[in-house]
């Protein structure tokens, strides 16, 4: 493939979409916030108000002053900056270019879908509850994974709201010997981790949930607004190396992420029996 026919346009949306196809905890976040991103730094702000208080209303009573709300705004950085550079021989560019093309922007989407995952699952916020089990089998997972679901509720996350729980393979086996999942055959099952239905979550597994030092696991159950994330894909651009006879292509992906509603997400802290 010529520099000249590569349009970064469209190879931009390709490796867009192909990032939205592989992702699991990208895609249970909120992008409602994405906007307008440019640059590494650029910061979204994110306006949250506090609870309405309810009153006894009296006929031809006039009511208590209007209550002015509470403003809990958050700032999301977009602070993670990724980028990929590779070349194509020309020798193998003749003979099956743009398919290899095709085939290096996949990998390169697999890649950092990747590396976003585990950056949404490394968040922290001392706000976040955290039920820690050990020693869990396959009959006191379902336990736990009931508490998970009572903290929410607690936390007054209504019974509308989309919930999942995200689980590593390790604990996803248990669900399975435990005979627990539902509604795995709908169409749902399409979507990239989904596993079934459980206790109201939409339970999804995922490889980027590791394994801690300490031999345990950080599952994460949250609404679907729970997180916030932005990204961009800031450029890709041909280039004919100089010491090379072929095509390379570079490209940067923008993104940042931030816990925005702490009270409607808690960590299933686990390590295996």
């Amino acid at each position: 493939m010529a520099i000249t026919n590569f349009i970064p346009t469209v190879w931009s949306e390709a490796l867009y979409e192909e990032l939205q196809n592989n992702y699991v905890g990208v895609k249970l976040s909120s992008r409602e916030y994405e906007g307008e991103i440019k640059t590494q730094g650029d910061r979204v702000k994110i306006n949250g108000l506090g609870p309405v208080t309810v009153f006894n209303y009296t006929k031809n009573t006039n009511m208590p002053a209007p209550e002015v709300l509470s403003d809990n705004s958050r700032t999301l950085v977009i602070d993670q900056a990724k980028g990929f550079n590779f070349c194509i021989d020309s020798i193998d560019d003749v003979q099956s270019s743009p398919k290899l093309i095709q085939a290096a922007m996949k990998k390169a989407a697999d890649a950092l879908s990747d590396v976003a995952d585990k950056y949404i699952y490394s968040l922290e916020d001392d706000e976040v509850t955290t039920i820690s089990c050990d020693g869990v089998t396959k009959e006191t997972i379902v336990k736990a994974i009931s508490d998970v679901r009572r903290t929410l509720m607690e936390h007054n996350v209504p019974n509308s709201a989309k919930i999942s729980l995200e689980v590593p393979p390790a604990v996803e086996q248990l669900l399975v010997m435990a005979n627990v999942l539902t509604d795995t055959n709908n169409s749902n099952v399409l979507s990239k981790g989904y596993i079934g239905k459980m206790f109201g979550f939409d339970i999804y597994v995922t490889n980027n949930i590791e394994l801690s030092e300490d031999g345990r696991y950080k599952c994460i159950a949250r609404t679907d607004r729970a997180i916030a994330f932005a990204e961009q894909i800031n450029s890709i651009k041909p280039y004919e190396p100089e010491l090379r006879n072929g095509t390379a292509v570079k490209g940067l992906h923008l993104y940042g992420a931030k816990i925005v509603y702490p009270k409607e997400m808690v960590f299933l802290d686990v390590s295996l029996a």
